[in-house]
């Protein structure tokens, strides 16, 4: 069986994936935009010296790696059904937003994608909104972000790079259970600037939505492959395993 899978190569099964990737029918939509949510994951792989070459290993201390290299898997997810829209895959030791330019090749008008700050980059920004999709997207809470109009909702416009933004700052207060609550600070930055059409409350709420990533990231790694590490012992291997696990979670 290791010896067909080398002859077939990757190119068969990245080909599958894309035949079945993108948004299931019943994917949410709010105001008409499918609500999509990227993020990252890591994943291990064996424990060979082509693993560790390729993809690298996790590290602490220079002294200390971790036993398993890793690699490093970023997705674009429609929300509500968590059908996977897209996927690029390779080295750990290349960041989550050095991987999203080429994924952003899946966006396209009426769109609305949601992300965590570590996405709230200008040329990210710059780049969604060339590709006419839309974004709300979470930043840093202290984010020096100069008001150039003030909207009646206390939210304002602003700029980042060459895209006018809105800027919503929330306050949301968490239940904790006997009468202990926590209260936290959000700031998020959209391109739906109509303060009218998209009322600022509706905004908060939604991004919460975000998270339906992560419960696809479980599915794959915990559910489908059941905690395990990849089997495969070269690269090409490895390359082959996630686009087969890609291609059943899409199938389930």
């Amino acid at each position: 069986l290791s010896q067909a899978l080398r002859r077939v190569g990757i190119a068969p099964l990245r080909e599958l994936f894309a035949l079945l990737r993108g948004p299931a029918i019943g994917a949410t939509r709010w105001h008409g935009l499918l609500v999509c949510a990227i993020d990252g994951t890591s994943m291990f792989v064996p424990n060979s010296a082509a693993n560790a070459t390729t993809f690298g290993r996790q590290t602490g201390r220079p002294d200390a790696e971790s036993g398993y290299p890793m690699l490093r898997l970023l997705t674009v997810v429609a929300c509500g059904t968590r059908t996977v829209i897209d996927a690029v895959f390779g080295s750990y030791r290349v960041g989550e937003t050095s991987y999203a330019p080429p994924l952003l090749r899946c966006l396209q008008p009426g769109m609305l994608l949601l992300a965590d700050r570590n996405f709230a980059v200008t040329t990210l920004i710059e780049q969604i909104a060339s590709a006419h999709a839309q974004f709300l997207i979470r930043c840093k809470d202290a984010r020096v972000l100069p008001p150039i109009k003030h909207l009646p909702d206390h939210t304002w416009l602003a700029r980042m790079g060459s895209v006018t933004v809105r800027v919503i700052d929330a306050r949301i207060t968490v239940a904790l259970g006997a009468e202990a609550t926590r209260t936290g600070h959000y700031r998020l930055i959209t391109t739906l600037l109509d303060e009218k059409r998209y009322p600022a409350q509706e905004l908060v709420r939604l991004y919460h939505q975000r998270w339906e990533i992560e419960t696809s990231y479980l599915e794959l790694k915990s559910t489908i492959l059941g905690g395990r590490v990849l089997r495969a012992t070269t690269p090409a291997g490895v390359a082959q395993e996630v686009y087969a696990l890609l291609i059943t979670y899409q199938a389930l």
